[in-house]
């Protein structure tokens, strides 16, 4: 289960390495899962989501990152026409996501 990453910038860097292929197998593969999947980990209040849960979270959470490549891009890993992806940087894209944690977690 390679795209079970906890991760934005995980997730991001798994499908810019990507092929085209690789990324139609896996939106094939999970798409038709996903409303059982949300149903299933909707259960839980974020930041209280079981480990058990997390790979099929996770998947969710790739499927999000790839379903524009594959339903406007035709499954090119970049965005055709756009900006240079690496110039933009996520500040808590090395976070995992799954804990909920919000910007103002961090205020006094």
């Amino acid at each position: 289960m390679d795209w079970n990453l906890a991760t934005a910038n995980e997730r991001q860097d798994k499908r810019r390495a990507s092929s085209v292929e690789e990324i139609h197998a896996f939106y094939e593969g999970v798409h038709p899962h996903l409303e059982s999947i949300l149903e299933e980990v909707d259960r839980f209040p974020l930041g209280e989501l079981p480990e058990s849960h997390l790979p099929i979270y996770n998947l969710a959470l790739a499927l999000a990152e790839i379903a524009p490549h594959v339903e406007l891009y035709k499954g090119d890993p970049a965005v055709p026409y756009a900006f240079e992806e690496s110039r933009m940087i996520a500040v808590h894209g090395d976070q995992e996501t799954w804990r909920g944690k919000s910007p103002m977690d961090n205020k006094d």
